[in-house]
């Protein structure tokens, strides 16, 4: 049988730091008022020309660079995004083009902010099957495109990225040791961008009305996540044998301090344990997870032989964990 293990990784930000002083035009002592409510200091914001693809383009060199591979020698690309560079082509093509991954496969995923966990599980199935030995799933977005700048309880939350991982073959019993994704339809209302395909097409009435920006039930959503994540690390710590406590490290989705605050007040789990960049970066949606995976195995948090919970949760509603061993 094989497993699939992590032979690299690679994340990149925008330049552009943007303070929570920027939404002083929403609201008196932004800093004061954000970091209150979310825990976030900072964000990165992508440059007028730049985007979810070039992002994804700097993650996925730096993965290949720190794996000592060419990227001719990857099986498949995956770009977990919900901000593609268009409606059509996939934004993977993009990026296989510009890396030069000539003989993989490419294709992009939408699974909101749970997209680079939906990647890993569809990489890591398709290296189980034993048809492919090495893949790449990167998670990119760039909301800043899309947010509602007049909506305070939304733009001040997102932040652009892009966090990249490659997957090769082993037949030992490590990597990836369990997973677990879930989706209920019945929310898809809570997170969207009203005008933005097929079902009600871009006009000026929409632009007008700002439909064509990220809109988000916040309160719901709240209580959606809190409800699923202890479920999550219930779910897979279970199917995988090992306790909660055995957990080394969990990788959330970087999406607010306070859902980190309960979870970990309703689980027992020490905030300690939960790795986080988000009050540097906000929520950077599917690149959220990736680029924490990347930061803390390169400062060497993350140590050879650990466990490590990667979690996402997001629209759809969709959610879902992957534990590895690294």
């Amino acid at each position: 049988m094989f497993h699939s293990i992590i032979l690299a990784t690679g994340g990149q930000v925008p330049e552009r730091v943007v303070p929570n002083s920027h939404f002083s035009y929403l609201v008196d002592d932004a800093d004061t008022w954000i970091q209150s409510r979310t825990g976030i200091r900072e964000r990165r914001f992508a440059a007028p020309h730049e985007a979810t693809s070039d992002l994804a383009t700097a993650a996925a060199l730096k993965a290949l660079d720190r794996a000592g591979l060419g990227a001719g020698e990857l099986d498949c690309l995956i770009v977990a995004t919900s901000t593609p560079d268009m409606c059509l082509p996939a934004t993977a093509c993009m990026v296989q083009k510009n890396i030069g991954a000539v003989n993989a496969f490419a294709f992009d995923m939408n699974a909101v902010c749970s997209g680079f966990v939906f990647g890993l599980e569809t990489a890591d199935n398709f290296i189980r099957s034993g048809k492919y030995g090495r893949i790449m799933v990167i998670g990119a977005d760039t909301y800043s495109k899309i947010l509602d700048f007049q909506d305070q309880t939304t733009c001040p939350l997102f932040g652009d990225g892009a966090g990249a991982v490659i997957l090769g073959r082993t037949t030992e019993r490590t990597g990836i040791l369990q997973s677990v994704i879930r989706s209920d339809g019945g929310g898809w209302e809570l997170i969207q961008v009203p005008s933005s395909g097929s079902r009600k097409p871009v006009t000026a009435e929409t632009i007008a009305l700002r439909e064509n920006s990220f809109r988000m039930a916040g309160k719901q959503v709240f209580v959606f996540a809190t409800d699923v994540i202890p479920q999550i690390i219930e779910e897979v710590t279970a199917k995988a044998g090992v306790a909660v406590a055995d957990l080394d490290h969990i990788i959330p989705h970087q999406a607010n301090y306070r859902i980190i605050d309960f979870i970990s007040r309703k689980t027992g789990i020490p905030k300690e344990r939960f790795l986080l960049n988000l009050d540097r970066y906000g929520n950077t949606a599917a690149a959220s997870v990736g680029l924490a995976l990347d930061e803390y195995l390169r400062n060497g948090t993350i140590k050879p032989g650990e466990l490590v919970l990667m979690m996402g949760f997001g629209g759809g509603l969709s959610w879902g964990g992957i534990l590895i061993r690294v």
